[in-house]
């Protein structure tokens, strides 16, 4: 194909069942060109809070994207507000002992909010350990999500029921499980979208490149959605990848890839949101992106001053996701002080519930440990359960 070809909607059959699917936009451009990331990060809001202006630096043929509404950008703002105290919230019950461990995402809250803004009520998230902000901004109670990082069982909230996959910490393993649960739902006829969040280390697994090939040979209705922040622990992405950029690897697969600002909470909804009309009108798999950063240590249990330098860190504050949308926000008007002191004391009650939630200590039953390991108990687990019946029974007795 040249580079001047226009692709044609009605080649769908030819191409074998790939991009562009009968009523989808073609955009205007060659296939490769579809498939190619733009030439920089999209971005319509910058560090300063200012809005680019429409065709500004950032944009080029078959990239060009809507901006979000000012209901929307409130909204997820909330979110966002919430997002940044949660974390920081967290990171202080981990020192209080309250919590085993917790990877923070203080820095890429936008790429959560986004993430979970983008998708409709039947769609699945597949988020990674590091996306609870994501997790919570989908609707899962603050709690629920926050006690898997205490140690306690079942990870608290019931996957079924909110449509989102139990957070772990497998690396990339989300994303085969995303590409199954697309490919049940595509052979039922569901209309569902599953979108799989991954960090850039991820990206270096095979899980990575089975996922990706499989979704698109068999046209599975998700999206990949990458967080490059930067780091795979102490790993710099120099050391991971000599692409142009993560999103070029999607090319090699057969899919489209897109690049976007991850602290630019607009660009992240326009573009995620184009993303899932895209996979859910029948087009295949998407990937997407985000540049964004790591601002905390990997876990409480990293040492980051090991591997990067503090003038790296604050240029990335000085791109933090929250002041730019507040900057953004102020100066329309859509945010004003009666709104914003709303929005805190919401993310102030969020962390009090937290707070009380982690500080109550669990309540443990021990027969839980032959409850769920089998959907019919055997032999050895029953005689099992009853000899811990007696031995506590007798201590029950003996006190």
């Amino acid at each position: 194909m040249s580079e001047t070809t226009v692709v044609d909607p009605g080649a769908d059959e030819e191409a074998g069942g790939r991009w562009p699917r009968p009523g989808t936009t073609p955009f205007g451009i060659s296939l490769e060109d579809y498939m190619l990331p733009a030439t920089a990060p999209i971005q319509m809001v910058d560090e300063h809070g200012v809005r680019q202006a429409p065709g500004e630096g950032r944009v080029q043929p078959g990239h060009e994207y809507a901006f979000p509404d000012d209901a929307t950008l409130l909204a997820a703002y909330r979110k966002l507000v919430v997002g940044r105290r949660v974390n920081d919230q967290n990171s202080a019950l981990v020192r209080q002992g309250r919590m085993a461990v917790y990877p923070s995402s203080h820095g890429q809250e936008a790429c959560q909010v986004a993430a979970a803004f983008c998708l409709a009520a039947q769609d699945w998230l597949m988020p990674t350990y590091r996306d609870s902000v994501a997790v919570m901004s989908r609707g899962v109670d603050p709690a629920k999500v926050m006690v898997s990082f205490r140690g306690d069982w079942h990870a608290g909230y019931d996957p079924m029921a909110e449509r989102v996959a139990t957070q772990s910490t497998p690396l990339t393993t989300q994303l085969l499980h995303a590409v199954g649960v697309a490919h049940a739902a595509k052979l039922r006829g569901e209309d569902t979208v599953v979108l799989a969040m991954c960090g850039d280390g991820a990206t270096s697994e095979g899980d990575f490149h089975e996922a990706l090939n499989f979704a698109a040979v068999f046209h599975l209705p998700v999206i990949f959605f990458i967080q490059n922040n930067q780091y795979a622990i102490s790993v710099p992405l120099a050391h991971q990848s000599a692409a142009p950029s993560l999103a070029h690897k999607a090319i090699g697969y057969g899919l489209p890839g897109e690049r976007v600002d991850g602290n630019d909470l607009a660009a992240l909804l326009a573009v995620l949101g184009r993303g899932v009309e895209i996979v859910r009108d029948g087009s295949g798999p998407v990937l997407v992106e985000a540049h964004t950063y790591r601002m905390q240590a990997h876990t409480n249990a990293d040492d980051a001053t090991r591997y990067r330098q503090d003038e790296e860190v604050a240029g990335w504050a000085a791109k933090d996701p929250l002041t730019r949308l507040r900057t953004y926000l102020t100066g329309t008007g859509v945010l004003d002080e009666a709104a914003e002191a709303d929005i805190t004391a919401e993310a102030e009650a969020v962390a009090a519930s937290l707070r009380a939630a982690l500080n109550a200590e669990s309540q443990l039953d021990p027969q839980d440990l032959f409850a769920h390991v089998y959907t019919e108990p055997t032999p050895q687990l029953r005689e099992q359960a009853a000899q811990l019946a007696d031995e506590l029974s007798r201590e029950e007795d003996a006190s």
